[in-house]
């Protein structure tokens, strides 16, 4: 049986423990809030901004966009989101067991995350690029992403370009996502859906609503319109995803350090009455050799 010194001991090092697991998950939690409320308020301007594309697609050839056309290219090139720092549960393990269960060997990797970097490396898939983003996400980091994007698929050697991320449903649930970028798939455009991938119902009326269908007058021209949009929609999808990302790794890190913290708790009142037991069967075996020698002495 443990001696009282080495349960004391225990006990002080689990409730040191409970006390840093007790700061993340303070921590945590007033960064998710701020995460989740900057990824929910960005899917309604996807959403938006997807209503624009669908009223402007009514004046367009599709053909005459490189970014609406799958070019000839046979591999694949996939950004990959995941976290910076660990303690965040399960999150970047599903991520990483879908990415491979979907990826194909030749695939290039572009990643935002250290964590899925390293993995990735590991198992000998060709990183490409790499790329940090601060937290709180600034829209300034996701746009430069999506232009390199945007730059290697035109140059034809890519038949699509898609995007690994989690998605953040609940603060209990965030799901692993796949999700293609590129090219701009004519039926993406041709629906009024909240933003792809979000967790969001798609919405059952089409581009044809009389509420969406407006006649617009396009200055220069709808063509010149589009090649201005589309940018903005690929870099803004890209943003999107990362915010996604983010809250999902704060909600899932929140809820790890509570499990954790909990468990600590649990484990300090295990050991706290081994302490008592053990501490009373000390003091009982003293109480016996004192009755005993006062029984020789008689």
């Amino acid at each position: 049986m443990a001696n009282l010194r080495d349960i004391r001991r225990r006990i002080k090092s689990v409730k040191n423990t409970s006390q840093i697991t007790k700061a993340m998950q303070l921590v945590a939690a007033a960064k998710m809030k701020k995460a989740q409320d900057q990824a929910i308020a960005g899917r309604d301007y996807a959403d938006r901004l997807n209503e624009v594309l669908v009223n402007l697609k009514e004046h367009i050839n599709e053909e005459d966009h490189a970014l609406l056309l799958a070019p000839k290219g046979k591999k694949e090139m996939m950004l990959v989101i995941s976290t910076d720092k660990g303690l965040c549960g399960g999150l970047n393990t599903n991520l990483l067991r879908k990415v491979r269960s979907e990826m194909a060997d030749d695939t290039d990797v572009v990643t935002v995350g250290r964590k899925l970097r390293l993995s990735l490396a590991k198992f000998g898939k060709r990183l490409v690029s790499d790329w940090e983003v601060h937290d709180p996400v600034p829209f300034a980091d996701a746009k430069p992403i999506g232009a390199y994007l945007t730059e290697q698929f035109l140059t034809g050697e890519f038949s699509a370009v898609k995007v690994a991320f989690t998605n953040f449903e609940s603060t209990l649930t965030q799901t692993p996502w796949i999700s293609q970028l590129l090219p701009i798939e004519a039926s993406t455009l041709a629906e009024k859906r909240a933003y792809e991938g979000m967790g969001g119902e798609q919405v059952a009326e089409t581009a044809r609503d009389e509420n969406m269908m407006c006649n617009y007058i396009f200055e220069p021209s709808p063509d010149g319109v589009l090649d201005a949009l589309l940018p903005l929609y690929i870099n803004f999808q890209v943003y999107q995803m990362i915010l996604e990302g983010r809250a999902s790794e704060h909600s899932a890190r929140m809820v790890a350090m509570k499990s954790a913290t909990d468990n600590a708790e649990s484990m300090i009142k295990d050991l706290t009455l081994e302490y008592n037991k053990v501490r009373q069967a000390a003091i009982t075996s003293e109480l016996l050799e004192i009755t005993t020698a006062m029984k020789a002495m008689e």
